[in-house]
């Protein structure tokens, strides 16, 4: 069938035609390119202005990411970047809720549809299941968000990539404290050092973090613990170790509550989470290793990583749906080992004066799951492990290799990619009271992308891009099949086709702007079947298309006030109707999850140089569909204000900071997040009402 390309409302096109002629008009300035021209690997695999690139991607610098912010979840780093929703759901059992141009925005619990890399190594599983708090923020140098069609360049669930860069050692010795608290009974507590040695860095860092949490039932404790190390084996090489740990246990599970309990009392939980005293037990740990050797312009770089993940998880199943025969039990309980290898061959060559960049390579990722189900009651009593229900080994594979290239010839830049992602799902049922639900499935798919750059003149470059790709069902969206506890092998993986045009433009010395048009059509979109009792089955559905513009502009005004801002506008919708169960989703229904418009400003001021910043953040965020239908109380739109102060004194080999932060400044009841399609209406996930914080940190240098 043919699908037709609604216009994009006059509204929304408005300001991109404004800011495009604005950019167009400025000619070839001067500009300052530490400010306005951040090198990024995302994408290129290999060190490139992002100016120069076919498409779109921000960078958050270790400032964004550090200053006046608690360093708990990557919520407080990434609110700026256009065409990204990051919900922080107040709830720890749960992580963030991600999603990249729509990508990610059904996700039940931790962030699917968007690939997590840290150090190049992923943070995302085979199956496209990932955690963004395994990121530490403390020790990040900068974020690199990448959207568009040149994600799927990273094979599986790319429908955007976010990755984390730690920063590497400093070479003069130092040793670091810092504490802060604040609402909710929150701190955290944080120790460093780092220095270089004989020519080996390292880096280490573990902090606590406690909270009473904004809501009841949502306590939660997080320790910590990061260690770099870098060495040069010789002139053309570089090692670099790292090892990461996470901890997280009795962490409290409040859950979704329905609109009434919402509006009654925006900190309340429904009576089933505490009843069966929803909760989850997390420790993570995991290392790796990357080696760099320059061969003159070209480059080898080989990477390994390896680590293990335990879970035991207490979910508000009811009792008696947990007798029938298929039933899983409401206890999840797994232990997880995984590894991946990696390498890549980037090869530079100059024809003439022209510059071509080859990039092969091949990722392989493994993990398997011993994963074991129970009841959650004896007898009358609930939130205990009962008998076992559940016993199975699930592994999951994926083999990728990957070419890229770059053509740079005078005024133009051609960059085409191609990635060929094959993952192997199998499960080895050992739990036979109820049948044998072994079985494997096999996925695979060729992603291609293209993208051109021209460059208008020295300050504005056009480009568009285009690419394929795919998501394969995550194992827990195989798990359980409708009105069944099955396997739902038959669950097919969503292809999509995307595009893009936008322009970068350099206005003046210190102005910096990005805009960007997109659509992505996606056919075979995996949508919630049900939700209920703390389960979610899956189903394919129609096709649906997603069109939408952005818009990010950084600026300095003068030596004291700096200003950013990011608009974001997107029409996503059902492109054609669908069952779900016994309910029809008509054609045009907005998907859920995926607010229209969003939008962010800040505002810095620097009075006395470096040493001290006041800041005041504003965000909006247009309602938000709960369910395929669009019939039920959408979560209504909201405008916040945050407010942030941080000084810093250096004295002798001492340096001493401060911070003092004031959330949702104006106390506005929101609903920060939601739970997509939930059977019992618990789909609303309040957000907190004014929240202040204060911190101290102090570092001595040798």
């Amino acid at each position: 069938m043919t699908h037709p390309t609604p216009a994009l409302s006059r509204r929304a096109l408005r300001p991109l035609a404004a800011l495009l002629l604005a950019g167009l008009g400025a000619g070839a300035h001067a500009a300052d390119d530490t400010l306005l021209n951040p090198v990024v690997v995302t994408g290129s695999r290999s060190a490139t202005e992002s100016f120069e690139l076919p498409y779109a991607i921000d960078v958050v610098d270790r400032q964004a990411i550090t200053a006046g912010q608690l360093g708990v979840n990557a919520s407080e780093a990434l609110s700026g970047v256009p065409g990204i929703v990051v919900q922080n759901r107040q709830n720890y059992a749960q992580d963030l809720q991600i999603s990249v141009r729509g990508f990610g925005a059904r996700a039940a619990f931790g962030v699917r549809g968007v690939k997590l890399l840290a150090d190049g190594i992923p943070a995302t599983n085979p199956d496209g299941q990932g955690q963004a708090a395994t990121f530490n923020l403390d020790m990040a140098e900068r974020i690199e968000v990448l959207r568009g069609p040149f994600s799927t360049v990273y094979g599986n669930h790319a429908g955007g990539v976010i990755q984390l860069f730690t920063r590497d050692p400093a070479a003069r010795p130092s040793l670091s404290a810092r504490v802060l608290g604040g609402s909710f009974g929150t701190y955290k507590i944080g120790l460093g050092a780092e220095g270089t040695r004989n020519g080996v860095g390292y880096l280490l860092d573990v902090s606590h973090f406690d909270t009473d949490g904004f809501r009841d039932h949502s306590a939660a404790t997080r320790d910590q613990a990061y260690a770099k190390f870098t060495a040069a084996p010789d002139a053309d090489s570089q090692l670099t170790l790292t090892a990461n740990g996470l901890r997280q246990n009795g962490t409290q599970d409040p859950k979704g509550v329905k609109w009434a309990t919402y509006n009654t009392d925006p900190k309340a939980v429904e009576q089933i989470a505490l009843d069966y005293n929803t909760r989850k037990d997390l420790e993570h740990a995991q290392a790796g290793a990357t080696y760099v050797r320059r061969f003159g312009a070209h480059r080898l770089e080989v990477q390994a990583y390896a680590g293990q993940r335990s879970v035991l998880q207490y979910l508000s199943i009811p009792a008696g749906a947990q007798g029938a025969p298929t039933s899983s039990g409401g206890v999840v309980d797994f232990d997880r080992d995984f590894f991946g290898v990696g390498g890549r061959w980037i090869h530079n060559t100059e024809i003439g004066d022209d510059v071509l960049t080859l990039t092969a390579g091949l990722d392989y990722d493994w993990a398997e799951d011993d994963r074991q189900g129970y009841n959650n009651f004896v007898g009358s009593t609930l939130g205990v492990r009962g008998i076992l229900r559940r016993d199975e080994t699930d592994t999951i594979s994926s083999t990728d290799p990957y070419i890229q290239a770059s053509y740079d010839s005078g005024p133009w830049t051609l960059s085409a990619g191609l990635r060929h992602s094959r993952v192997r799902f199998e499960v080895k049922d050992d739990y036979l009271s109820n049948g044998d639900d072994s079985g494997s499935q096999t996925y695979s798919r060729s992603t291609p992308a293209l993208g051109l750059v021209y460059r208008l003149s020295p300050a504005v470059n056009l480009y568009a891009s285009a690419g394929a790709g795919f998501e394969t069902p995550t194992l827990g969206e195989v798990s359980y099949s409708s009105g069944s506890g099955t396997l739902n092998l038959d669950l097919k993986p969503s292809r999509s086709q995307q595009f893009e045009v936008g322009a970068k433009a350099r206005i003046g010395a210190d102005t910096r702007l990005n805009a960007a048009a997109f659509q992505i059509h996606t056919d075979d979109e995996i949508v919630v079947a049900s939700s209920s009792g703390g389960r979610t089955t899956y189903q394919n559905a129609g096709s649906t298309l997603r069109q939408g513009v952005e818009l990010a502009l950084d600026t300095r005004l003068n030596r004291q006030l700096t200003a950013k801002a990011s608009f974001t506008h997107m029409r996503a919708v059902y492109d054609e109707a669908f069952m779900s169960g016994s309910t029809t989703v008509d054609a045009g229904k907005r998907l859920p999850g995926i607010p229209a418009t969003t939008v962010y400003g800040e505002l810095a001021w620097k009075p006395l140089g470096e040493g001290f910043t006041a800041a005041i953040e504003g965000q909006y965020r247009s309602r938000v569909e709960v369910e395929d239908t669009n019939t039920d109380r959408a979560a209504p739109a909201y405008a916040l204000f945050n407010l942030r102060l941080t000084a810093e004194q250096k004295h002798g080999d001492w340096t001493f900071g401060q911070m003092l932060r004031v959330d949702n400044l104006f106390d506005r009841q929101h609903v920060g997040s939601v739970v997509v399609g939930d059977a019992q209406q618990r789909y609303y996930e309040p957000g907190p009402g004014t929240a202040v914080y204060a911190g101290l940190s102090a570092s001595y240098g040798f």
